[in-house]
């Protein structure tokens, strides 16, 4: 039986409108594919095949996809679109008559965002610009860019980030920018992971463990967000993957992702940044910014250990809160403080710097601070706000122990 032209129309409601070589996405593979990567990487295929009119073909790659990953239900639905156009001319994605239109809806917006990744695969030899400075004990870090559907896993290599692997990914039923607990969207910002918590403790829905992150954070604490419970975590034993926006805020990822990221995944070290897109930026681009940003950082240090206290006021924002005190209060005691000291060294290391993604101009500095004066000693992992206002001048907006 000749098989209808209307098999394309599958492509039209996808909106696939440009072309990959199937045969470019499959070198892309790694030498070890897991489950995740080969099965986006066929159903990739078979799209391509469609477009091309090679539909036979295309249907050997869905059956041969749904067999070995019967669970990807977005692969189940388009080789039935593709059976089903043997016999009669569809008219919609996804002819299921038991099926909901929002389901339908949320599995063509998978398709898409699967398909757009691969359309436009971003440059492996940039970086992201949130990634000023990763600490030595930081050997991994994640990132979030939420309006492609995909997590990026960092390599921390001499200092140098480097792209070792991505995802596709959930968020969000409302999308981003998390304010109050309830509200189905996934936070914006710079967070750490904060501990495991194992399958068997969990119900099903979330897959084979989750790694919480610490929401709210103490700037998300500043301007009153709410809500808890925000994690990275997997899908439940009979679902592969879902839809781009389909959690009540959390971060999901397939269990075989899961899995694969978990020992690059270190408690209280490893950062989590959620972005609605990343700024990919050169390497020498990169280093500059490094620069930069470290220069603001030392200056405090210098001028902090100049014991000159208007030096090192002039680094704290009016606006400035931590440590228990506003900025009046914050200058009242240095001002009181400082003076008796004979002498003051400050020590800093581990240190990471990240821009914040959803605002303008602010970073977060975090670092093991090591003080020691005439009379008192202090060592605490410290984290830092900067703020660029203004005069163009940056300066700290909040500081206290990181948590």
């Amino acid at each position: 039986m000749k098989i209808n032209f209307k098999y394309l129309l599958i492509l039209f409601f996808l909106g696939i409108s440009h072309s990959l070589l199937a045969a470019d996405i499959l070198s892309k593979a790694t030498s070890s594919q897991n489950l995740s990567r080969h099965s986006e990487n066929l159903l990739i295929t078979a799209l391509e095949r469609i477009k091309n009119d090679k539909t036979d073909q295309a249907i050997k790659d869905l059956q041969q996809l749904i067999k070995f990953n019967p669970d990807f239900k977005v692969a189940q639905l388009i080789y039935a679109d593709m059976m089903l156009a043997r016999s009669q001319a569809i008219t919609d994605f996804g002819n299921v008559s038991n099926a909901s239109f929002e389901r339908i809806s949320a599995l063509r917006d998978e398709v898409q965002a699967r398909w757009q990744y691969h359309q436009s695969p971003v440059d492996r030899d940039k970086i992201p610009a949130s990634l000023i400075q990763l600490a030595s004990k930081q050997k991994y870090v994640i990132v979030v860019d939420s309006s492609r559907s995909r997590l990026f896993l960092f390599k921390n290599q001499n200092g140098v980030p480097i792209l070792i692997k991505d995802s596709y990914v959930t968020i969000g039923k409302n999308g981003t920018g998390k304010y109050v607990e309830g509200d189905q969207k996934t936070p914006v910002g710079v967070y750490f992971v904060t501990g495991f918590i194992k399958p068997e403790e969990l119900p099903d829905l979330y897959g084979d463990g989750a790694y919480p992150i610490n929401y709210p954070n103490a700037w998300d604490q500043r301007h009153g967000r709410t809500g808890y419970g925000i994690w990275l975590h997997g899908t439940p034993s009979s679902t592969f993957s879902r839809p781009p926006k389909d959690s009540n805020g959390c971060v999901i990822v397939s269990n075989n992702d899961l899995n694969t990221l978990s020992p690059f995944i270190d408690k209280g070290q490893t950062p989590v940044i959620i972005s609605d897109s990343i700024n990919w930026i050169t390497k020498k681009e990169w280093k500059k910014h490094q620069t930069d940003y470290e220069y603001f950082v030392e200056q405090w240090r210098n001028d902090w250990e100049s014991r000159d206290v208007d030096l090192y006021l002039r680094h704290y924002s009016k606006e400035y809160s931590g440590l228990g005190k506003d900025y009046n209060s914050w200058v009242e005691y240095k001002r009181r403080v400082n003076p008796s000291k004979k002498f003051i060294k400050v020590n800093l290391t581990n240190t990471s710097m990240f821009l914040y993604p959803g605002e303008k101009q602010l970073m977060v500095v975090t670092f093991v601070q090591d003080y020691a004066s005439d009379n008192f000693r202090r060592k605490f992992t410290k984290r830092q706000y900067w703020r660029m206002e203004d005069d163009g001048q940056w300066r700290i907006i909040y500081e206290g122990a990181a948590s």
